[in-house]
């Protein structure tokens, strides 16, 4: 059993760019919590976060960039070529990224936790989860991936390659592998597979945890369909230290995602199986040939919100994502003619109860320039402000706005929580 209790926690592992992010992501579509440790390494290291001026003292200022900023190329380049400059890095970060893992945890309501962490077998980490995920690809699949995505050259990415623990040994103590060589729907499917077999896991503990009696057992067995539907987003509730875990008999077996309520709009959750519908709508209302595979491939990195009319068309759809506790949405589309009101302010509500689930701080929409005034006024009347990457003081957000930004693009801002959940890093 884990050591968070109440908790059903996956270790998910794997050698760099085997598709690991893929999978959480995939698992985050299946109603769990996911937390990307490695993400979370960057964000100790922002000016002002505990591990900034440790790093900077260990390894000296040259690997400060012009906004005296850790330059982390010029560090990996360091810690990747030299192990004991890796321990010394890691001696740093990593009894501040269990702290704030322990935050996230204690704060989730989902029953399904997923930590992401390439050196989750390498430390203490992998003796606090129930159950080990290792995800493995071909190393032609890796090189690949580091090239093309990554843009690194063939010689750097060997040698990023190199410098890990060998996938083999990774693999030998797993509990489950995926295999994640570019085929989606295979991935998919595993990791659908592999779920039903943590459903069942959770249930088992929940019955275990129940007393003998015929209506404790009904209770623990019974699997919802679908998560509660909330009438509006709760409001954010203030800093303070992680709540006690709730005792097992009081928590709820694993909900999967569906429906998202927004009164008087049909707002649902896009999934794999509807990713031909999807694919159709963005392919009109972008003129472009979008099809079914290329939205499979963006489930792997994004989710979709979806408005739906009378007769079961789509009318509207919003591509997003939750990572670094930050939401960005990057696609966002209604048909001519919709109550853009109604369907913005839908959108933008389930959105919201969304990403408060998944504990995020702030959210982002990039929009194109052409999008419909009307579309725009709606996310203002819904508390979205205009904003551009200078005027965004918080350098978490900052980073992951200027990842995004790009000309052509408007960016509006809400924050969502009065209080950050991770402020000390």
């Amino acid at each position: 059993m884990s050591r968070w209790g109440n908790k059903y926690v996956i270790g998910l592992t794997g050698n760099i760019a085997v598709g690991k992010s893929v999978v959480r992501q995939m698992l985050q579509h299946l109603g769990a919590y996911t937390i990307d440790a490695d993400a979370l390494a960057h964000r100790v290291m922002e000016p002002g976060a505990p591990a900034y001026q440790p790093i900077v003292q260990t390894f000296g200022q040259f690997i400060l960039d012009e906004n005296q900023r850790i330059n982390r190329a010029v560090l990996a380049n360091i810690v990747f070529s030299n192990p004991e400059a890796l321990a010394k890095l890691e001696a740093i970060t990593h009894p501040i990224i269990g702290a704030a893992i322990d935050t996230l945890i204690g704060r989730a309501r989902q029953r399904v936790i997923v930590i992401e962490a390439i050196k989750l077998l390498e430390g203490d980490l992998a003796d606090s989860v129930d159950t080990v995920w290792v995800v493995n690809a071909s190393p032609q699949a890796q090189l690949q991936r580091l090239v093309q995505k990554r843009k690194m050259s063939p010689d750097d990415a060997k040698k990023r390659i190199a410098a890990q623990h060998a996938q083999a040994d990774k693999l030998k103590r797993a509990s489950v592998v995926i295999q994640n060589d570019g085929d989606f729907e295979a991935t998919w499917k595993q990791v659908q597979k592999e779920w039903e077999g943590v459903k069942q896991a959770v249930i088992q503990r929940l019955q275990a945890a129940q007393p003998p009696t015929d209506t404790a057992t009904s209770s623990a067995t019974s699997v919802p369909a679908a998560p509660p539907r909330p009438q509006t987003p709760q409001p954010a509730a203030p800093a303070q230290p992680a709540p006690p875990a709730q005792p097992p008999a009081q928590a709820q077996p694993v909900a999967e995602p569906a429906s998202v309520a927004s009164p008087g709009v049909d707002v649902r959750r896009g999934m794999p199986t509807n990713a031909e519908d999807i694919a159709a709508f963005i392919s009109q209302m972008t003129g472009k040939t979008v099809n079914r595979m290329d939205v499979m491939m963006a489930f792997g990195e994004k989710s979709y919100l979806l408005v739906y009319d009378d007769s079961e068309k789509i009318t509207g759809l919003m591509g997003w994502q939750v990572e670094n506790l930050i939401t960005r949405v990057d696609e966002f589309y209604v048909v001519e003619g919709a109550q853009y009101a109604s369907v913005v302010g839908g959108l933008v509500n389930a959105i919201e109860i969304a990403s408060q689930e998944l504990q995020s701080e702030v959210c982002f929409a990039f929009l194109p320039m052409s999008t419909p005034q009307e579309a725009v006024q709606s996310f203002l009347q819904n508390g979205y402000e205009l904003t551009t990457v200078e005027d965004i003081k918080i350098p978490a957000w900052r980073e992951a706005v200027s990842e995004m930004s790009r000309d052509g693009v408007q960016i509006l801002s809400k924050r969502l929580r009065e209080d950050r959940v991770l402020k000390p890093i």
